[in-house]
């Protein structure tokens, strides 16, 4: 086991990438602590988790509300004993241009993608200072972080922000032992990316790709661990493309 005696908090682990990391991270040995929106999907995961030997908990959380996202890390150290991972696996996705984009899908994406990014992080890093180590793995995008693409304007700059954040973060608290980097998966095969896009349209999407295909979670989650992990011990302001090939192209 790659993590054990290792406490997690994984933020939109109800499903997807999150979903697959939570899963993983508590296959090598760490207690996991799940939270997101949806309290049907996080009791879900929660429970495969647990019936699988490992040691899940659950708490609803929406990641854009501070108060709550200080109560979900204390509770992951009052009930978990520790916290020495964040996986900020919360995301949204929204389609449209600036003319498009109305302004309360504009501030609904920032509060989640980013503010949540930033939110989550700053709960956590008061309890990783003071214990002088922790690894903190961020979501960005391809399509945020090294390019852009039409019809995505508030989803790219949200993600741009956390590519700039989490090496923002890498930087101020590198001397305190504290990790900060980010994955930026491709398009991978979620139900976030199913219900924006049709059967038909992600068949061809996938084939614009080197590989010729979209990603699974799996395949992000083993990144996720990399990360999380003593293998990784000196990574850190890292912006990690795990994508088929996608930006070696662009």
């Amino acid at each position: 086991m790659r993590l054990p005696y290792q406490v997690a908090l994984v933020t939109g682990g109800a499903s997807g990438i999150a979903r697959a990391v939570a899963i993983r991270f508590a296959q090598e040995g760490a207690a996991v602590m799940l939270a997101d929106a949806d309290e049907r999907g996080g009791m879900d995961t929660a429970g495969q988790i647990c019936a699988s030997g490992g040691r899940a908990l659950f708490a609803q959380l929406d990641v854009s509300d501070p108060h709550k996202v200080k109560q979900v890390v204390q509770r992951t150290i009052d009930e978990l004993g520790d916290l020495h991972i964040l996986f900020n696996g919360a995301g949204i996705l929204a389609y449209g241009t600036v003319l498009e984009t109305t302004d309360e899908a504009w501030n609904r994406l920032m509060a989640v993608n980013l503010t949540g990014t930033f939110l989550c992080g700053k709960a956590v890093l008061g309890h990783m200072v003071e214990k002088g180590r922790g690894a903190i793995i961020n979501v960005a995008s391809t399509t945020g972080s090294h390019d852009a693409c039409a019809h995505a304007a508030a989803y790219v700059t949200s993600k741009g922000g956390v590519t700039l954040l989490t090496r923002s973060m890498a930087i101020d608290y590198a001397r305190q032992g504290i990790r900060v980097n980010a994955i930026c998966p491709g398009p991978t095969d979620t139900p976030m990316l199913r219900k924006a896009l049709s059967p038909q349209e992600l068949e061809a999407f996938a084939k614009t790709f080197p590989m010729n295909r979209l990603g699974r979670p799996e395949e992000i989650a083993g990144a996720a661990l990399f990360l999380a992990s003593d293998d990784a011990s000196f990574v850190t302001g890292a912006i990690l493309h795990v994508d088929g090939g996608q930006t070696a192209e662009v």
